[in-house]
């Protein structure tokens, strides 16, 4: 039988689990890329890449590639929490793209974090003191 590449194993993903969009999968193997270069970067030990890591290396590498727009990407792909990437992660462990060791979970993937914290905030203006009315001010001057 003959070996199916990428592109037909996620056609088959898709086929049984269409929650998610195709590009989010994409998306997904490019953060994983992108999480083991940061930690080769930091000169971090072991080549697995744990559920922890994937996601922040997923927070970083989504920041980095759609700023604000993070969020609306996301869910337009059916991504909405960071349980999602764990469901699409064991979708790759079952068609043998990712690994997985005997320590990993798919819980690990569960309320990793909150996405509104993850991926809005960052992008909101810092606050600022409140500005007194101006007739307050005027009132002062007198």
């Amino acid at each position: 039988m003959q070996k199916l590449d990428f592109g037909e194993k996620l056609d088959l993903i898709v086929e049984q689990d269409s929650r998610y969009d195709r590009e989010a999968y994409h998306f997904l193997r490019d953060a994983l890329d992108f999480t083991v270069k940061q930690r080769k970067k930091a000169k971090e030990s072991g080549d697995h890449v744990t559920g922890q890591q994937l996601l922040e290396g997923i927070r970083l590498y989504a920041l980095k590639e759609f700023g604000p727009m993070v969020p609306t990407v996301l869910s337009y792909w059916g991504v909405r929490r960071c349980e999602d990437f764990g469901e699409m992660v064991y979708n790759f462990i079952r068609e043998g793209i990712f690994g997985k060791t005997d320590t990993d979970s798919i819980e690990h993937f569960r309320d990793g974090y909150d996405f509104h914290e993850a991926f809005v905030l960052p992008f909101l203006p810092e606050k600022t003191p409140a500005r007194r009315p101006s007739s307050e001010i005027a009132e002062e001057l007198h």
